[in-house]
């Protein structure tokens, strides 16, 4: 018996969680009789019979939703919808990718060349500092 109404309960839960998530997905359009707060409220406080009221009652059924010809795409067929296309796949971001890298190659490699000129000069003065005669 216990099995029973823990099974009743698993499913009474079930049905409030689709029901909130039908409410939640629902465009305001589809929602008929009451607003989707009041709505929200009946299914968390009355799971059983709110769930229920909500598949029957308060949205609108499939078969008296318009059907359109273009249901989602802003106009465009599927075929016809230019997709994104991912960074690895563009050619302007990969040559810009190719020069910034090139930029920033040649930025580092003058400061090398600056750093290793600054220490040539260093080790030319010690070693000249050496060479004098101390007076």
């Amino acid at each position: 018996m216990v099995r029973l109404y823990g099974l009743l309960l698993l499913a009474e839960i079930v049905l409030a969680v689709c029901a909130l998530i039908s409410c939640l997905s629902a465009e305001e359009g589809e929602i008929r009789a009451l607003p989707r707060v009041a709505w929200l409220l009946i299914i968390l406080f009355f799971p059983l019979v709110g769930s229920i009221a909500w598949f029957v009652a308060g949205r609108e059924q499939a078969a008296r939703r318009p059907r359109t010809a273009w249901p989602m795409g802003n106009g465009f067929s599927e075929q016809d919808r230019r997709r994104p296309v991912a960074p690895d796949d563009d050619p302007e971001f990969l040559s810009s990718l190719a020069e910034r890298s090139r930029r920033d190659d040649q930025e580092l490699l003058r400061r090398w060349e600056q750093d290793l000129r600054r220490r040539e000069e260093e080790l030319r003065r010690r070693e000249d500092d050496r060479d004098r005669p101390e007076v």
